[in-house]
């Protein structure tokens, strides 16, 4: 909101807060608002801001140091109780707005950090100054009336609602000869106020004495009690010389419910003017009735009915004249026969407040309060006072209206009901036949009706949704949050549709749920009565909305509760199963143990309805099964699952991309896939397909389904894939172990056709042959590899393989004419370490320039398809060339034992020192030269080679000893 007063002064405001936000925040106030901004960072020095230059208002965060924005209000509270203060923050709740309304802010603003919270918290501090500046001009206002009422010139009397004196200047005390109260000293001066004893204005001894002049002041009173403006010329004339001429009038105080609250009566003496004087005489009776009731209709009838005399302003009701008045009968024929009973007007002598209904020239209903009383005027007898209460009629009715929509509310669910109430409704209590409600999309940002009137469909026709870009009428009063009440609405530039028949129209935003827009065909329907009520029904209909969407919130946390309860609960079982899997997996000795053991695990305790596990012999051929458990199993009897990565059943999915395959809707695509329909006859609702996968080999695929749908997602689905990966390592470490106890095995060679591979490189690029001679394990500087070079100097082979990204280092170990040994450090595992964690044992590797050769032993137990298939995976080109069956001896027992015995860094200087020589005669490298190369002391190297030796000997003759003592 921006005030507009080139004439006012420049508002102050105070700023309390960090000074990330409110240096920014000054500049816009004092560019938009025109305000002198003063900021601080504590409570403290606010208090100390406010008390050196009061501020028109306060801007405070919630959260400041050592205390917070609610403690800062309290503390102002205490000084001052209208001094505005708006707090503002954006990590507010309903605990920190109930403390701060406690507290006694003028306004809570919760900002939207992802938004520009500057306009907002502009709009709102604008509305607090308003607010403070009517606060002002209410007390300006007071102080001008104190003012008139201290006039020494104008004796002022102020009534209560009873028309008993409440206080009275000097004037009014003087010229009603009022008596103190006892204790209550008189004013000091004729334009002072004084206290008298609480007793009607007419009661007062200035015209207590006469009846006539009694009835006078009390005829005054009594019209402004019921509302009017009473207005009469009193004379008094005593016994004596003290005769007086005095015109009072009085004029109703409401509040702003429109009810009495005071009356205030003003005295003038006017003793001297001889024609008003002369005036009031000849017409007494006349001008005292006329003029005590000149917001009313007074009529004087005789006894039959006829007219004796008709006030001017009768057509302000009937919209007759006078004489068209007259001229339609009696007065039975104006108010309707039997108005009252004349009997009891007799016994009361005056009849008030009968309520009647007429009809104006028009054909429009009135309502009408009538008062009729006894008189003796020229010829007339029965003085009729007419107030037309028709407003108040629609208000009364319009207000009980609302209070049954605003109790329907209560029990309304939806937004359309809400929206179809109002427009119902706003007839009844707006007397305009068009209505519509639109409601705020916020994803599309458009304001859409929800319901409209009969009446709107008749006058404009069904409306249509409408941006809120503040273009139009309604997306204007949405986005400004402004109310227009527009007496034409094709006057004004931002009407959509120039067809349309609507004239007046209000548009009444809802807060942040849409606008209400009521109207109808003729121009200039809204009153001030209109707009308040349309205001009501307005507010109420927010407060529904807000009602409803509080509660939607509400329903929905309990909901997103429900879930996460639900997540939890079926992750805590399958989290249970897991454990028990895990279990199994320890406990099992072979592979079919394994899978068997997961799939009555899994399907155990109804927590899943079918598990089974299938591995592919080859690419594009049949998933078979190998362990299955639950309930449907002919499910698998009754077709064949493909290693396709189309839409086809889940198994046949995961087996071809590797990847982990997640239905959550079986029955979705029920006539697009035939697997679906075996599975849904068999209430599988939702299936998961997992790889099981270690070091990059494949042991196959396990596939679950459930009996509900989505029962594999979110951490479901990552609760399984580390199963899966689970299972592969307890297949894998069953195989290790299966290797190191058989004693039968299958020697396979592949040829490879890949140049990247590290030997093929070093023998193509350097023209000779390299073989693998063994190497370290892998250790924290990397892993150790020994080739033999044969048909070019080492130097050469070292040169090439330096210019490699793959190794890390070189050593020359031994070097010949023709060939030697190097020791390369390499960044990543060679190929023997990788196929040791599946059990296979690589046996040896050479290469030329043109081919090269890899031998492996394959323990039985471990599929050798499947080690082909990791190294088609490792290398581009790969071909078995044979493979045998052999027996391990126990020899091969014996240096698998012995080389177990060492640790990493006592094999690799033993390898080392026997490439390079040193167990030759004569030696080809001494200790001292080998322990250079190995970057550790010649005692090191001693200490390391005569540890080898001593495991050695250990193994070969303890062991020896113990067959010999065995045979024994």
């Amino acid at each position: 909101m921006i005030l507009e007063s080139s004439a006012a002064p420049r508002s102050r405001l105070l700023l309390v807060g960090d000074a990330t936000w409110t240096e920014p925040f000054a500049d816009a106030l004092e560019t938009e608002l025109e305000a002198t901004v003063r900021t601080v960072s504590t409570g403290a020095r606010a208090l100390e801001a406010i008390r050196t230059r009061w501020p028109d208002a306060v801007v405070t965060t919630n959260r400041l140091p050592e205390s917070s924005g609610a403690d800062l209000v309290r503390s102002i509270r205490d000084r001052d109780s209208t001094l505005p203060v708006v707090l503002a923050t954006a990590y507010g709740s309903e605990a920190v707005a109930s403390d701060a309304v406690a507290a006694g802010v003028s306004d809570y603003v919760r900002l939207d950090l992802d938004d520009d919270p500057v306009p907002k918290l502009l709009d709102r501090i604008g509305s607090a100054l308003e607010t403070a500046r009517r606060e002002r001009a209410r007390h300006d206002r007071a102080r001008q009336f104190d003012a008139i009422f201290h006039d020494a010139r104008t004796a002022t009397w102020v009534l209560d609602a009873d028309g008993s004196v409440d206080r009275m200047n000097g004037t009014a005390r003087e010229l009603s000869r009022a008596r103190i109260t006892s204790g209550t000293a008189a004013a000091d001066g004729p334009g002072e106020a004084a206290e008298t004893a609480a007793e009607p204005l007419w009661d007062l001894p200035r015209w207590a004495d006469a009846d006539h002049v009694r009835e006078d002041v009390r005829g005054v009173v009594e019209t402004a009690l019921d509302g009017g403006f009473g207005r009469a010329v009193v004379i008094h004339e005593p016994d004596g010389d003290d005769r007086a001429v005095i015109e009072l009038s009085a004029r109703p105080v409401t509040d702003d419910r429109g009810e009495l609250i005071s009356v205030v009566v003003e005295g003038v003496d006017v003793t001297d003017h001889a024609d008003v004087e002369r005036d009031l005489r000849r017409s007494e009776e006349l001008h005292r009735v006329t003029l005590n009731n000149m917001t009313d209709t007074v009529l004087i009838t005789d006894e039959d009915g006829e007219y004796t005399y008709v006030c001017p302003n009768v057509h302000f009701i009937f919209g007759y004249t006078a004489e068209e008045i007259r001229e339609l009968g009696t007065i039975d024929d104006l108010l309707g026969e039997d108005l009252f009973d004349r009997e009891a007007l007799a016994a009361e002598g005056v009849l008030k407040n009968i309520e009647c209904t007429v009809k104006d020239e028009a054909g429009r209903e009135h309502t009408l309060l009538v008062n009729v009383r006894e008189v003796s005027i020229h010829d007339g007898t029965l003085l009729y006072s007419c107030r037309d209460i028709t407003k108040r009629k629609q208000r009364e009715r319009a207000l009980a209206t609302l209070q049954e929509t605003a109790r329907e509310f209560l029990y309304a669910g939806t937004d359309a009901e809400i929206a179809r109430r109002v427009t119902a409704d706003a007839p009844d209590v707006l007397g305009l036949d068009a209505g519509a409600v639109y409601r705020f999309d916020p994803d599309a940002n458009v304001l859409r009706p929800i319901a409209y009137s009969d009446g709107m469909r008749e006058v404009h026709g069904p409306p249509s949704p409408v941006d809120a870009d503040g273009e139009t009428l309604v997306g204007h009063a949405f986005v400004e949050n402004e109310r227009l009440f527009l007496d034409d609405v094709h006057a004004d530039d931002r009407l959509a549709d120039r067809s349309t028949d609507l004239r007046s129209a209000a548009f009444i935003p809802l807060g942040e749920n849409g606008v209400f827009v009521a109207g109808t065909a003729a121009v200039g329907a809204f009153d001030e009565v209109t707009r308040e009520l349309a205001d009501l029904l307005a507010a109420t209909a927010e407060a529904a909305f807000d009602r409803i969407d509080r509660e939607e919130r509400l329903r929905e946390q309990d909901r997103e509760l429900q879930r996460r309860n639900d997540r939890l609960t079926a992750l805590n079982r399958i989290n249970e199963t897991i454990r028990e899997v895990d279990g199994a997996l320890v406990r099992a000795e072979t592979r079919e143990e394994i899978e068997h053991a997961v799939c009555e695990l899994l399907t155990g305790d109804d927590r899943f309805r079918f598990a089974w596990i299938g591995s592919a012999e080859a690419a594009g051929g049949s998933l078979t099964p190998r362990a299955w458990a639950g309930t449907g199993r002919g499910y698998l009897d009754e077709q064949s699952v493909p290693v396709a990565d189309d839409d086809g059943e889940p198994a046949g999915r995961t087996a071809a991309t590797g990847e982990v395959t997640v239905i959550g809707n079986v029955p979705g695509g029920l006539r697009e896939e035939e697997w679906r329909k075996a599975a849904v006859s068999r209430d599988y609702l939702s299936a998961i397909s997992v790889p099981l996968v270690y070091n990059e080999l494949t042991y196959g695929v396990l596939t679950v389904y459930a009996g509900e749908r989505e029962a594999f997602s979110g951490m479901v689905r990552e609760v399984f894939t580390e199963l899966g990966e689970t299972i592969a390592s307890a297949m894998g470490a069953i195989e290790r172990k299966n290797a190191l106890v058989t004693t039968s095995t299958t020697r396979v060679e592949f040829a490879v056709d890949d140049p990247s591979f590290l030997l093929s490189r070093l023998a193509r690029d350097a023209s000779c042959t390299v073989a693998y001679q063994g190497g370290a394990r892998q250790t924290e500087k990397g892993s150790y590899v020994f080739v033999d070079v044969d048909g070019a100097a080492v130097e050469t082979v070292a040169a090439v393989a330096r210019e490699l990204l793959v190794v890390e280092s070189v050593r020359e170990i031994n070097a010949t004419e023709a060939g030697g040994v190097l020791r390369l450090r390499l960044s990543r595992p060679f190929l023997a370490q990788e196929l040791a964690d599946h059990g296979v044992v690589f046996h040896s590797a050479s290469a030329t320039p043109s081919s090269t050769s890899v031998v492996v032993d394959v323990p039985e137990g471990v599929d050798v398809s499947r080690i082909g298939r990791l190294l088609e995976q490792t290398f581009e080109g790969t071909r078995l060339v044979s493979k045998r069956t052999r027996d391990r001896t126990a020899e091969d027992d014996l240096h698998s034992r012995f080389l177990g015995e060492l640790t990493d860094r006592q094999l690799e200087v033993i390898q080392t020192a026997y490439y390079a020589g040193f167990f030759e005669s004569p030696r080809e490298r001494s200790g001292e030269e080998i322990a250079e190369t190995l970057d550790v002391s010649s005692s090191a190297f001693y200490q390391h080679a005569r540890a080898v030796q001593r495991k050695l000997f250990s193994a070969l003759f303890e062991d020896r000893n113990a067959d010999v003592v065995e045979s024994a």
